[in-house]
This record gives C-alpha cells, structure tokens and sequence, in this order.
C-alpha cells in the first residue's frame, strides 16, 4: 500500500511540477508578446515619421529645384544682355 501511495505521490508532486512550469512559460511568453508588441508599435510609428520627413524633404527638393532653374534663367538672361552689350 505504501509503495502504491508513493507512487501516486511521485505522479502527483511530477504532474504539480510539470503544471508550475508551464504556467512558468506561459507568463513568459506572454510578456515576451508584450515586449513585441511594444517595439512593433515604436517600430510603425518611426516608419511613419520616417515617411513625413522624406515626403517634407522631397518638397523641399522640389523647392530647391525649381529655384536653381529661375536662377539659371536669369544668369541666362543676364549673360544675353552683356553679350549684347560687348558686341555693340
């Protein structure tokens, strides 16, 4: 009888340990989860500003372009008027 009860016993204490161990893992897991969740969440809002600051920087390219061609227009033009000016 007694080795029938430590049997058990012996089941019951491995069973116990095997349950605590998995509940372990799974508040591991779930922090872990939670910790993805987060840097995913940080990671999409940088990819976002990462986006606004491109488009802000494309538009000031764009600015920037098309102030270098009124200038070249104008040097152009300036660069007409002296010729005009030494051929006569």
């Amino acid at each position: 009888m007694d080795l029938l009860r430590d049997a058990s016993t012996d089941s019951l204490a491995s069973l116990e340990e095997r349950i605590l161990k998995t509940v372990e893992l799974v508040a591991q897991l779930r922090r872990e989860k939670e910790a993805a969740s987060k840097q995913r969440e940080a990671a999409v809002r940088e990819a976002a500003e990462a986006r606004e600051e491109v488009a802000r920087l494309s538009r000031e390219l764009d600015g920037m372009r098309a102030e270098r061609e009124q200038v070249r227009a104008r040097i152009e033009k300036l660069l007409d008027q002296m010729e005009v000016l030494s051929a006569g």
